[in-house]
């Protein structure tokens, strides 16, 4: 019953909140990643230490997204009872879960820092991986939360 008594922005202003910290550690992966292509060769141990600690942002971020992000998501395009924005972030979902295997695998390969000759041909197959999971993420963003925003005043 207090539920029902929630205005809209009480009950999903808080997504908003969520989704932004979600995207300033995106944004925090992102400016590792760029450090960690430009490092040169023989700067070693500082490759390996921004590599580490890009690697525990992006899992933190993965993990963010399919156990916090996106079913606030799709619980808010439920109570707004948006079948269209629920199909179409269903299929951004799928988007995004053909990305995440790689990027794990990412991750376990380079838990050891100890060979990175195969680090620049990774380093670009995952900017692919991130590129693709970041646009849908964007979308699904869009449909169920962006498109709400007017409700919530």
């Amino acid at each position: 019953m207090l539920e029902e008594c929630q205005s809209a922005q009480e009950r999903w202003g808080g997504v908003s909140e969520i989704i932004d910290r979600w995207l300033k550690e995106r944004q925090q992966m992102l400016v590792l990643y760029c450090d960690l292509s430009d490092v040169v060769d023989d700067e070693q141990s500082q490759r390996g230490s921004i590599l580490r600690s890009m690697c525990q942002i992006m899992v933190d971020y993965v993990s963010a997204g399919h156990f916090e992000v996106y079913g606030q998501l799709v619980d808010e395009g439920r109570a707004f009872e948006d079948e269209e924005g629920l199909a179409t972030a269903a299929e951004q979902f799928k988007k995004v879960d053909s990305t995440t295997e790689y990027i794990l695998d990412f991750n376990d390969k380079y838990q050891e820092v100890d060979d990175l000759e195969a680090l620049p041909a990774d380093l670009s197959r995952l900017g692919e991986m991130l590129a693709a999971r970041f646009e849908a993420e964007d979308v699904a963003i869009k449909v169920l939360h962006v498109a709400h925003k007017d409700h919530l005043d």
